[in-house]
């Protein structure tokens, strides 16, 4: 493993979301900047936000890893900068950049909340970071990335706590017969053959399910957009639902979000759980990780290495 650069200050990194109404379609237009839809999915979209209130909780979660990591550091001594920059809403990542510069810092721990990696989940958004700190001219800090922790035993740690959730809520005997399906982010196949996305994401599952002492597991893909021509990755979450059968139990554990948007409230609660009903499939969905204990540990793990290598 590589040694971490040193930090100053850390900026983490997200997808962003709307916070009301009427910020919905500003919100979308920023994140198909570049890359059209057909106007009847952009809609179709549209109604998946009205459906959860109007607001994505993205950024309020956010917030609180931010506010939690904060916390975390500040308990064990160290005092640093946090801002939180959001790709496609505010707070924008131009904005959180320069106020980390305005602050004094010259070294900048990029912390992009996504586990697994791929031109869609981190290079688009080490992009988007270059960018902001380009406008910042001869103040633009050096960034500095973490190694990949897709299997860090602090992530699944945090995963496994919190689908421990529904085998309590199961029962010992209903879990046991309780099949797992891990669910990620689909991309086009061709994007994923110039990652290790998948191979990343069957690593956190592999690990996950051995924490749960689970051998049932599926690992599918859900959210999938764009062309429809174009291949995406599979098995479909909703197939993977049917295929169980009726009278199956199927506990969804969403490894590749972080914290609850409409990709898990929407595609998960409501579309997911209407497929369930439909083959009669008891459907179970774990939390996300949000700011459970053992993920902001992690986090902090990672920020501290990097605040020790600059001392």
């Amino acid at each position: 493993m590589n040694h971490p650069s040193g930090c100053d200050a850390v900026l983490i990194v997200g997808f962003g979301g709307p916070t009301n109404a009427a910020e919905i379609r500003p919100f979308l237009d920023n994140v198909l900047r570049g890359h059209p839809v057909p106007p009847a999915r952009y809609e179709e979209v549209v109604r998946h936000y009205e459906a959860l209130g109007g607001r994505s909780p993205y950024n309020d979660l956010t917030m609180r890893q931010a506010d939690a990591l904060r916390n975390s550091l500040s308990c064990a001594g160290i005092e640093i900068p946090i801002a939180v920059g959001m790709r496609n809403w505010h707070p924008l990542l131009d904005d959180a950049l320069a106020k980390l510069v305005a602050s004094g810092a010259r070294r900048v721990l990029a912390f992009i909340m996504a586990p697994h990696r791929s031109e869609a989940s981190f290079e688009r958004y080490q992009s988007a970071i270059s960018a902001a700190a380009a406008k910042l001219a001869a103040a633009a800090p050096h960034m500095i990335y973490p190694e990949p922790w897709f299997a860090h035993p602090g992530f699944i740690r945090a995963l496994a706590a919190r689908t421990a959730e529904v085998a309590a809520r199961l029962g010992a005997s209903d879990w046991r017969r309780a099949h797992l399906i891990f669910t990620a982010h689909s991309i086009p196949i061709a994007m994923a053959k110039d990652s290790h996305y998948v191979e990343e994401l069957t690593e956190t599952a592999r690990l996950l399910a051995a924490e749960l002492g689970k051998d049932a597991w599926t690992l599918a893909f859900q959210s999938r957009s764009g062309n429809p021509r174009e291949p995406w990755l599979e098995p479909d979450l909703s197939g993977s639902i049917r295929k169980l059968g009726a009278g199956a139990i199927a506990v969804i554990s969403p490894i590749g979000f972080l914290c609850d948007h409409v990709e898990v409230l929407y595609d998960l609660d409501i579309q997911a759980a209407a497929t369930a009903r439909d083959a009669r499939v008891r459907l179970e969905r774990a939390p996300t990780v949000s700011d459970h204990p053992d993920f902001i540990a992690m986090m902090a793990e990672i920020v501290t290495q990097h605040v020790a290598a600059a001392a």
